[in-house]
């Protein structure tokens, strides 16, 4: 199979490309900076954003599927001049009206737990209008709602690391706020399993083998670095504030919309990794990827 993955040069794509590469289709990377990503000999590259279409549309032509990955981090501010919407709605739409204009069978939407066109985040509600773009089009489909992926280079990880300083770490609310983690390794063949027929039209909300709050998280990561760390709790409403504020000041990584999202969890309702023939249990756990003993 022809498969087209936009977003090829970030973390999950770039794990991604292996896996299909790996079982045998003829992948082709489109990205912005396509030349600067590490891919096995074969893997083709294509050059273009997918806010503009007119720089992606020759990349479709004799493509079977496509996989969109391309997304902006809900964990930090967009740059400046990019938003949400014209990224994951805009950049979605430039991609089915490609993908339908050359003829490609199918779309692999990478969508996020929540994802909702009224949520209360704009990442959320871009996401969710996102979904229902897909939906409608001409397009065989399969969305994927993942809770944060992660492994090497991921960026939950270094994220986690940024907000909780060793020794002392203030979290709003305490870091109580709760994820599902799933490791890159377990997650890259389902999105690959997702390009077959018998997945088309379905929604899957993926999580890994257990929940852990951001404090929890926090800690797991600074002992695999042999660094203690003691969480103070930093009311809700207070970082609100903070949070808002920094919103308004260049450099500063976090806002508004990043304290909305800390306020609800980042979990599946069911786990639907039991689709793809796994069970949870058999899943790596992030303790287990840090080499990390728990007691």
């Amino acid at each position: 199979m022809n498969v087209l993955v936009t977003g090829g040069t970030g973390f999950i794509g770039r794990n991604l490309i292996r896996e299909l590469h790996d079982r045998g289709h003829e992948v082709t990377a489109l990205a912005r900076s396509p030349d600067e990503a590490n891919f096995p000999d074969g893997v083709n590259r294509a050059m273009g954003d997918v806010t503009a279409l007119a720089s992606i549309e020759s990349a479709f032509e004799n493509q079977d599927a496509v996989v969109n990955l391309v997304a902006l981090s809900p964990l930090f501010k967009p740059p400046r001049g990019v938003t949400h919407m014209s990224v994951h709605l805009g950049g979605t739409q430039n991609i089915v009206q490609a993908a339908e204009k050359h003829g490609v069978e199918k779309i692999v939407q990478m969508s996020a737990l929540g994802a909702d066109p009224t949520g209360p985040t704009e990442y959320i509600r871009a996401k969710g209008q996102a979904e229902e773009l897909v939906k409608s089009s001409d397009l065989r489909w399969t969305i994927f709602r993942p809770s944060i992926v992660f492994g090497d280079e991921s960026e939950f990880l270094s994220f986690t690391k940024k907000l909780t300083p060793p020794y002392l770490a203030p979290l709003p609310g305490g870091g109580k706020t709760r994820f599902q983690p799933i490791w890159i390794g377990d997650f890259a063949p389902m999105l690959a399993d997702g390009l077959d027929e018998s997945h088309d039209g379905e929604l899957y909300e993926i999580g890994g083998p257990e929940v852990l709050t951001l404090a929890e998280v926090a800690k797991l990561v600074r002992r695999a670095e042999g660094q203690p760390v003691t969480v103070v709790s930093v009311p809700m409403a207070l970082a609100g504030v903070g949070l808002k504020i920094g919103g308004t000041i260049p450099g500063v990584p976090m806002g508004g919309d990043q304290y909305r999202s800390l306020q609800f969890d980042n979990t599946v309702r069911e786990n639907d990794v039991t689709a793809f023939g796994v069970e949870s249990s058999s899943l790596t756990t992030l303790a287990e990827y840090l080499g990390v003993k728990t007691k």
